[in-house]
């Protein structure tokens, strides 16, 4: 089953800022999307304030059985996704609700970052038409979407959830063939860095912060890595980790101030518990102004489009003028 047109219906099963943002975006695509979540209050604050017109939206309890969702079409649904934690057997319940709704040629959809796709795939019914799909928060205003796949994933139904992405979902998607997501990989090869320089006094985790935002932060929304080498100059970069590489860290594990945020359950601003300390109203006002700034570097990166052409540009321009 292809996406019929923008508007096909669309299964979404999770919870939190990340799930409803992706229900955002998909409204506003023009999809009807039925929810399954386990806070529909939470879900309607979020979504709302994004989204006003939530004619096409449709909740579902996420305690519900699969049996008990009734009002579940299932010839409907070309699509399904889902947002888990990353815990194997959270995602294999997840992938087994969505294939007792839907079809068996419908696509499902999945977030996962350290969980392999072939063993997701190991106990579905259905193994080609599991495809995982890493979105980032607020997803309705990034170009972020990363699409993973293996030999075993079918490849019609990749192209289709791929050229729906690009032209409803007004993402700039790329695919990753071999089961595991390059986004977190690279994320955590920063991060363990980050840490060891910590752990080991060579820098605060402000000056880290410092360094990301004001070096990395500049060019990475415009070029990404290996084109900023090239605009810089590859040659050196090419030398300097000649060098480098040998003192970076090779930590398997996570340094103990972390493992103490973990072991205090701590959710960062959500309850004061991070690497930072935050007073009262701050998690709602960084929020916000995450949320603003989200905006306004889409519209810088708009601006210019990933294989900057004179011809791209002068489209976006154009399209720019437009919406103004």
């Amino acid at each position: 089953m292809a996406f019929k047109d923008a508007s096909s219906p669309v299964l979404l099963i999770g919870s939190g800022k990340l799930t409803y943002s992706i229900c955002v975006c998909l409204l506003q695509a023009q999809h009807t999307v039925t929810l399954v979540t386990s806070d529909k209050n939470q879900a309607v604050n979020y979504i709302s304030a994004h989204f006003h017109d939530l004619s096409k939206l449709i909740f579902k309890g996420l305690q519900s059985a699969p049996e008990e969702m009734t009002g579940v079409n299932k010839p409907g649904y070309s699509i399904a996704i889902a947002i888990t934690a990353e815990d194997l057997a959270e995602k294999r319940a997840a992938i087994q609700l969505m294939e007792k709704n839907l079809i068996a040629d419908s696509i499902i959809a999945i977030n996962t970052e350290s969980i392999p796709l072939c063993t997701l795939q190991e106990a579905c019914l259905y193994p080609k038409r599991l495809i995982g799909v890493n979105w980032v928060e607020p997803a309705h205003v990034t170009y972020f979407l990363e699409i993973i796949i293996n030999g075993n994933t079918d490849k019609t139904l990749v192209d289709i959830l791929f050229n729906n992405a690009r032209a409803n979902w007004n993402k700039d998607p790329y695919l990753v063939s071999h089961s595991v997501s390059i986004r977190a990989k690279m994320f955590c090869a920063m991060a363990r860095e980050a840490f060891f320089l910590v752990k080991n006094g060579y820098a605060s985790i402000e000056d880290i912060d410092r360094a990301c935002r004001n070096d990395a932060g500049y060019y990475l929304p415009f070029s990404g890595n290996f084109r900023y080498m090239d605009l810089m100059g590859t040659y050196a970069y090419g030398l300097v980790m000649e060098d480098l590489n040998r003192e970076l860290s090779k930590d398997s594990d996570i340094p103990d101030f972390l493992k103490n945020i973990i072991g205090s359950g701590g959710l960062g601003m959500e309850n004061n518990q991070g690497f930072y300390k935050y007073e009262n109203g701050d998690a709602k006002r960084w929020n916000h102004l995450f949320i603003q700034f989200s905006y306004q570097i889409h519209h810088i990166i708009e601006k210019y489009p990933f294989n900057y052409t004179k011809k791209a540009a002068t489209a976006v321009k154009q399209k720019i003028l437009i919406k103004s």
